[in-house]
């Protein structure tokens, strides 16, 4: 399929987020810490995904639940900024996280504020909108939860790609999820054994699963039984947020143009860098709304 014509309906969480950089995690005891710098900035999984996506020409469009709040005419300006389309649903408020982070890729997040639910209607908007794509990426949310248990109960709609994040090949919220997909994603970070927990997730139905590894790289894993790795691209790490999502997007974005199991690897790869390179999700962020503050 030319990658011109090619439509991506991506539903999943926008935030806005304060990012604290720290030399080390906080130990669970009371104590005095000095943060080295901090950062408001767009964040979520989808937004991270929807902005490498534009930037590789994809045509795409975030489906989020956003707030009429400060935070969620954030979110809106910097998506905007960035030339990526935003289908917005209305929440009593817009996510938001404080992010407690190291310079070597540690991360806490606590969720200051979640959506409120949708309505019927509006994930039923949301679905008819997903079903009319060519690609549906549903991300791990209250209403991706809801559009994947419709499509097990039979409902149609296009070939749905998630993303389980940190599986550890039991959560019982991932499961459907997993289940209902034609390609996952996910991370090693809680499986020493990647290539089994791949397997796992294919023997539940999908086609492909593919793990990211961190600066070792990552492996992908086909029900045909072909296996693929590639190396992580060198890079002066600059914040790893959103790294995964950049490299979920070059990948889907190479598929889209046909490239095979390698070539998908390597674009993601190479769009991880994009990410890896800026104290933003994607560098156009830097073009949205006025930031509070700057890691210094």
């Amino acid at each position: 399929m030319p990658l011109a014509d090619a439509r991506v309906a991506l539903c999943g969480p926008a935030s806005w987020n304060h990012l604290i950089l720290l030399d080390r995690l906080p130990e669970p005891v009371p104590h005095m810490q000095f943060a080295l710098g901090d950062l408001h900035t767009l964040g979520g999984t989808s937004a991270g995904k929807a902005l490498h996506l534009a930037d590789r020409g994809v045509d795409v469009t975030l489906h989020a639940l956003l707030g009429t709040d400060d935070d969620g005419r954030h979110v809106s300006a910097a998506l905007d900024a960035a030339g990526v389309q935003v289908a917005a649903y209305p929440s009593q408020r817009t996510e938001r996280h404080a992010n407690l982070m190291t310079a070597a890729g540690e991360r806490v997040s606590l969720y200051l504020a979640t959506p409120s639910a949708a309505s019927d209607e509006e994930i039923g908007r949301i679905e008819a909108a997903l079903a009319g794509a060519d690609i549906a990426v549903v991300d791990l949310s209250g209403v991706g939860a809801t559009i994947v248990d419709r499509r097990l109960a039979g409902a149609a709609g296009a070939p749905i790609w998630t993303d389980l994040h940190d599986y550890d090949g039991a959560a019982e919220f991932h499961e459907p999820f997993l289940r209902s997909a034609d390609v996952v994603f996910m991370n090693d970070d809680a499986t020493d054994d990647p290539w089994a927990l791949m397997q796992s997730c294919l023997d539940r139905g999908p086609r492909l699963a593919v793990c990211t590894l961190g600066a070792r790289g990552a492996i992908a894993l086909a029900a045909s039984g072909e296996r693929a790795t590639v190396d992580a691209v060198p890079v002066d790490v600059v914040d790893t947020n959103g790294a995964g999502d950049a490299f979920f997007a070059g990948f889907l974005a190479a598929s889209l143009s046909d490239a095979d199991l390698d070539g998908c690897l390597a674009a993601g790869a190479r769009q991880a860098v994009v990410a890896l390179s800026s104290e933003h999700l994607h560098p156009a962020v830097v073009g949205g709304e006025a930031l509070t503050s700057a890691i210094r």
